[in-house]
């Protein structure tokens, strides 16, 4: 486990979604990767499982008006089949978290993969640094900290 550089600053929810699980496991565990390495207990974060990405912004906009959370990390998968299904649900998450962002002035961060392949999703949620989950735990650790400071 790495060294953290960060201090643990808040309660942390995640949301993410059941769809493509094999996929979303992976980011799930870099983000408590994450987390842990900056010294967050399984007291100090809570997960949220829902059906599919679409789903992410409104079970995020309900942890952001609860008040009980300083963050929350969004995370899931698009894979592109052969309709334009996957151009609506990447847009419609993507929008829906801005927006969050924006409304409640607590960092949301993007960990929902839109990747054209399986193989792509799955190297992006690999147990490796370049796990997507890992880098939206980060953000928001971040940007929890960066808003204290400005």
């Amino acid at each position: 486990m790495a060294k953290s550089k960060k201090k643990k600053s808040g309660r942390i929810a995640i949301v993410v979604s059941r769809f493509n699980e094999e996929v979303t496991g992976g980011l799930l565990k870099g983000a408590v990767e994450v987390l842990q390495e900056n010294k967050y207990s399984e007291k100090d974060y809570d997960v949220v499982h829902c059906p599919g990405a679409f789903e992410i912004p409104l079970a995020a906009k309900h942890l952001c008006q609860s008040g009980k959370y300083c963050g929350v990390v969004c995370l899931g998968a698009v894979i592109k089949g052969e309709t334009a299904h996957f151009e609506f649900i990447s847009y419609a998450v993507t929008h829906g978290l801005l927006q969050l962002n924006l409304e409640y002035g607590i960092p949301v961060s993007f960990g929902v993969l839109t990747c054209y392949n399986d193989e792509q999703a799955v190297k992006r949620s690999s147990a490796d640094a370049h796990n997507k989950g890992r880098e939206a735990a980060s953000a928001v650790i971040d940007m929890i900290s960066l808003i204290k400071t400005i």
